[in-house]
């Protein structure tokens, strides 16, 4: 009786663990600054870029926005970076977030800028 019941107890324990660990917003599926540098870099922002961007990005973004993002990167046939209006519009329109594409093009837009006038 005693095992069945610390048994029990550990299973319920461990159920907890995994319900904490991998819910909607858990510990392994928490949006981390390293996370979206790498997604960046990926695909194809330069390091001083994804490094800016992905400190602002961190808190914007939820999970799913970032796998969305993911999204962006060369399918087959297609340049590491778009050469064209027209082949970075059809990526953006993968994306199907127009929040995340938005944050993404507001942050990068702050980074660029903010990169510009530390040349001066």
């Amino acid at each position: 009786m005693k095992k069945l019941l610390v048994s029990i107890l550990i299973i319920v324990a461990l159920a907890g663990a995994a319900w904490f660990l991998l819910r909607d917003g858990g510990v392994v599926e928490q949006v981390t600054e390293e996370r979206v540098e790498t997604a960046l870099l990926n695909n194809g922002f330069p390091a001083p870029m994804a490094e800016c961007m992905a400190g602002r990005l961190t808190d914007r973004l939820s999970i799913v926005q970032l796998k969305k993002l993911e999204r962006l990167a060369p399918e087959e046939g297609e340049n590491r970076i778009p050469l064209s209006t027209g082949e970075a519009m059809a990526r953006l329109r993968r994306v199907d977030d127009r929040e995340a594409v938005e944050t993404l093009v507001t942050v990068g837009g702050g980074c660029g800028f903010d990169m510009m006038l530390d040349r001066i």
